[in-house]
């Protein structure tokens, strides 16, 4: 059998004073002279003392669960953002409640009642697009973080992706590039990350003097659209050399009709996709150039910005997480495998 593990009691003990007093000094309550709180720590050291977390939650009245809510059946994106909260929750070890609304109002009311039921002491709520969203329907006491889907309510703390960053460093590297007939392929036009996506890159071409060879052609999210769409492009606009898609599963179709049509890339048409989707970018032939948005960074800046919020120190408002390039073989043949 292994050593009794120590308890209060024996800290308590070892520095002659109440089991009460130990667990002030531990949580950093009341009033206890500074020479006393000292031995009791040393105290705490010497038995190698780790208080049990079932009490720490009921001394601090804090249980060290959060609720983190998501819409994203596909979980495409709640995933990253929900591995960057854990990253930043685990230094706290907080432990994190998964639960998926499948965007059913009924069924994410039922889980937030669930949570709350176990006192979980905030909720990150995030989803798979960048619309905005009703309010989470908790008492104002209840620190909530919105990750990449924002409350529609404007004093709420939401964490977002820079979808216009996103189009304006497409729209720069393409004329680094030095393209000048350029195309913008997308998803629905419902989706605020179309548009803002779409509004970035018109604004990276207007500064350099350019504008989009024909209006964005909004779409699906799916390689079929991409297909469809590129047999469109080029049929009205022929000496298109750059395409910038919305997604990079839309990028894939665009480079399958491409191939069909007997266009290069990149020697005859750039093509960069959004979301760095890793399996799909390195997949792709060749490796697709695309718009890292950032997810686990929005996922860890949310998780911090709860625990300011449980510290007492709530934030407001919206933040945008910068989002990168990354470049590979379809804009540029001799960049290097990444």
């Amino acid at each position: 059998m292994g050593e009794k593990r120590a308890t209060v009691r024996d800290v308590a003990a070892r520095a002659g004073v109440s089991p009460g007093t130990v667990s002030k000094a531990l949580n950093g309550t009341g009033q206890i002279a500074r020479e006393t709180r000292a031995r009791i720590l040393a105290a705490a050291e010497e038995i190698d003392f780790r208080p049990n977390a079932l009490a720490r939650s009921v001394f601090e009245r804090r249980s060290y669960t959060v609720g983190l809510i998501t819409t994203d059946s596909f979980e495409r994106f709640s995933v990253p953002v929900m591995l960057g909260a854990e990253d930043a929750l685990g230094a706290g070890r907080i432990s994190v409640f998964l639960c998926d609304s499948r965007d059913d109002p009924i069924r994410e009311q039922h889980y937030v009642d669930v949570l709350l039921g176990r006192r979980v002491d905030g909720f990150i709520v995030t989803g798979r697009t960048s619309n905005e969203r009703a309010p989470l329907e908790v008492s104002a006491d209840v620190p909530v973080v919105y990750a990449l889907t924002p409350s529609a309510r404007a004093g709420d703390c939401s964490i977002l992706v820079d979808d216009v960053a996103a189009g304006r460093l497409a729209g720069e590297h393409l004329i680094r590039l030095g393209r000048r007939r350029v195309a913008h392929l997308t998803g629905s036009e419902w989706f605020d990350a179309s548009r803002r996506r779409a509004a970035g890159l018109a604004s990276a071409l207007a500064d350099g003097g350019l504008s989009l060879a024909v209006p964005p052609l909004f779409g699906d999210w799916t390689e079929a659209w991409g297909r469809q769409a590129t047999h469109m492009l080029l049929r009205s606009a022929p000496d298109v050399d750059a395409i910038y898609c919305g997604n990079d599963i839309l990028a894939r179709g665009v480079a399958d009709s491409l191939r069909e049509l007997g266009r290069r890339v990149p020697e005859d048409v750039a093509l960069i996709g959004t979301d760095n989707w890793e399996f799909i970018a390195h997949g792709a032939r060749p490796p697709l150039t695309s718009v890292d948005l950032g997810l686990p960074a929005v996922g860890r800046l949310a998780a911090q910005r709860l625990l300011d919020a449980i510290a007492g120190n709530p934030h407001a408002g919206r933040e945008h997480v910068p989002c990168h390039l990354v470049v590979r073989a379809s804009t540029d043949d001799a960049a290097p495998p990444t």
